[in-house]
C-alpha cells in the first residue's frame, strides 16, 4: 500500500466528516416548549416550535400546526382537560416563552389568554362531529 493511497482515505475521511457537521449545522432547529404527561411519565401530547411555526404532537403523532401560540396552547390544554374529566392524572409543562407569546396574540384580539381558550374550546365542541347513530 503506497503513502498516497493511505493520505487519500484520510482525506476522504476528513471530507466525509465536514459533510455531516455542515448537514447537521443547516437542518432546522425543534425547540421544545410543551409536554403533557401522566403519572407514570409517559408523554402524552408536546408541542414544539421548528422554522417559527408552532407543531402540536399527540400520541407519536402530529395533530396540527399553526402559526399562532395560543392556538396549539389552548389545544393542549383542552386535552389535559379532557384526560382530567376521564379521571386520567395529567401534568402539563409549558415554556414562559410558549405562554408570553399567546398572552401577546390573546391581547391582540382585545381578549385574555382565559377568554381565547374559553373561545377555541367553544369553537371546537361547534366543529365537533355528530356521534353516529348506534344502530342495532
Amino acid at each position: 500500500m503506497s503513502i498516497q493511497s493511505k493520505a487519500r482515505r484520510e482525506a476522504k475521511k476528513r471530507k466525509a466528516t465536514k459533510e455531516r457537521n455542515v448537514a447537521r449545522a443547516n437542518t432546522l432547529a425543534i425547540e421544545p416548549h410543551a409536554e403533557l404527561r401522566n403519572p407514570q411519565g409517559d408523554l402524552l401530547a408536546g408541542i414544539v416550535r421548528q422554522a417559527g411555526v408552532w407543531v402540536l404532537g399527540m400520541d407519536g403523532r402530529i395533530a396540527g400546526s399553526s402559526d399562532s401560540a395560543a392556538e396549539v396552547l389552548a389545544m393542549i390544554k383542552q386535552a389535559a382537560a379532557l384526560h382530567e374529566a376521564q379521571g386520567n392524572s395529567v401534568r402539563l409543562v409549558y415554556s414562559d416563552e410558549l405562554r408570553d407569546t399567546a398572552v401577546i396574540e390573546a391581547a391582540a384580539q382585545g381578549l385574555t389568554l382565559e377568554q381565547f381558550e374559553q373561545q377555541m374550546a367553544e369553537q371546537m365542541k361547534a366543529n365537533k362531529p355528530e356521534p353516529a347513530p348506534d344502530v342495532n
